[in-house]
């Protein structure tokens, strides 16, 4: 029998502005998603859709989701592997379209980490590595769109250079 994992959070929304939802331009998109013992997350719908800029939208979380769990499976791999990563960032993008009745999906995502390497020699294994993490990342195999990863791999030495 598989092992299961159950989520739970609370979404809230708080962006009734006294008259409900009497109208589109009436209300707005703000909420708040929590769940116990953690941070209230503030977030709305994408600016497009009538939210503001200034909290995170759905489609976001969905683009920084798939950047997490690659991250944390890569982290993992090359922890298991002996590949020594002293520095890790990413900047994912994802294209989602709409269509004419107004809804739309993502086509696709593409992950960008910027992977520090103890040892520039592990190139090739760290590359490896990121193939793994994308056959093994939970959210990545729960989507119906395309999320492809391109990685950049410095060095240590590398990577204090262009920082200074």
């Amino acid at each position: 029998m598989p092992k299961t994992h159950h989520y739970e959070a609370i979404v809230r929304w708080t962006g009734n502005t006294g008259t409900g939802t009497t109208g589109y331009r009436g209300y707005a998109r703000d909420h708040e998603i929590s769940a116990d013992g953690k941070p209230v997350i503030l977030g709305t719908a994408d600016p497009a859709f009538r939210g503001v800029p200034e909290r995170w939208n759905p489609e976001e979380l969905l683009v920084v989701s798939l950047s997490q769990c690659h991250m944390l499976w890569y982290l993992a791999l090359c922890a298991q592997d002996g590949i020594v990563v002293t520095g890790y960032s990413d900047s994912p993008t994802g294209i989602m379209a709409e269509t004419a009745d107004g809804g739309g999906r993502f086509e696709e995502v593409v992950l960008r980490p910027r992977v520090v390497l103890a040892d520039d020699t592990d190139t090739e294994r760290a590359a490896a590595a990121h193939k793994r993490a994308h056959e093994l990342c939970y959210i990545a195999n729960s989507v119906n769109f395309e999320v492809r990863t391109e990685p950049v791999f410095v060095s240590d030495v590398d990577s204090v250079e262009t920082e200074s």
